[in-house]
């Protein structure tokens, strides 16, 4: 059962030069709540991932996070909530390409005090890849991989952008269940974007992002 928000958007906007990308965004996420966003190529999805993680700051609106007003934070202050609280996988480019999975893992582990490299490993169903290479890893390993690196830091909130984008549906379906496996034996908060309806309709909450504003499906 999800519980009061742990993150807050109240009418955030971000524009690019003469584009606007997002306007007037409302969007709560409640902790342990597994929450999906689909919206055509183009229409600002990673963009809010930006403006969620620290990434990016917001042109106007605010951004909570905890009750905090992230929208007043310094770039050091993002970066350092972000490296404290949020995890987030990429479709492609999570590793580091000359580390072993485990190298990985530790590296984004280095100020953690939670699971070790190879717990998160072997709890993502590819401690038998930890001495491999990104390269000597097929796209599933490297993606469960990734996961493991961004839950390394014990967050709160885990944002996925197109994890699973490139792989085939088998594969994709096994790298969401990891991710909703995570989240529940942590708690986790998390938001993934997909352009796969299927599996966008597997979370609890379903968000569309269109014309620069979100709604539920």
């Amino acid at each position: 059962m999800a519980g009061d928000p742990l993150v807050q958007l109240d009418g955030v906007s971000k524009r690019y030069g003469e584009r606007t990308v997002l306007e007037g965004v409302d969007l709560s996420l409640r902790r342990g709540q597994l929450t999906s966003l689909v919206g055509a190529s183009g229409s600002g999805k990673s963009t809010l991932l930006s403006l969620l993680a620290g990434l990016a700051a917001a042109d106007g609106g605010n951004i909570y996070f905890d009750g905090d007003d992230v929208s007043a934070f310094d770039d050091d202050r993002r970066a350092e909530l972000r490296g404290r609280r949020i995890g987030i996988v990429l479709q492609s480019g999570n590793l580091v390409p000359f580390l072993t999975a485990q190298e990985n893992v530790e590296l984004a582990r280095r100020f953690s005090v939670g699971a070790s490299a190879h717990d998160l490993l072997d709890e993502l169903g590819v401690g038998d890849r930890r001495n491999h290479l990104p390269r000597r890893m097929s796209g599933g390993q490297a993606q469960r991989v990734a996961i493991a690196v961004a839950l390394a830091n014990g967050p709160d909130l885990l944002l996925a952008d197109e994890v699973t984008g490139q792989l085939d549906s088998a594969t994709a379906d096994a790298v969401m269940e990891a991710i909703i496996d995570v989240r529940a034996s942590r708690d986790l908060t998390v938001l993934y974007v997909t352009h796969d309806h299927r599996l966008a309709a597997r979370a609890d909450h379903r968000l569309a992002l269109d014309e620069g504003r979100v709604h539920e499906v």
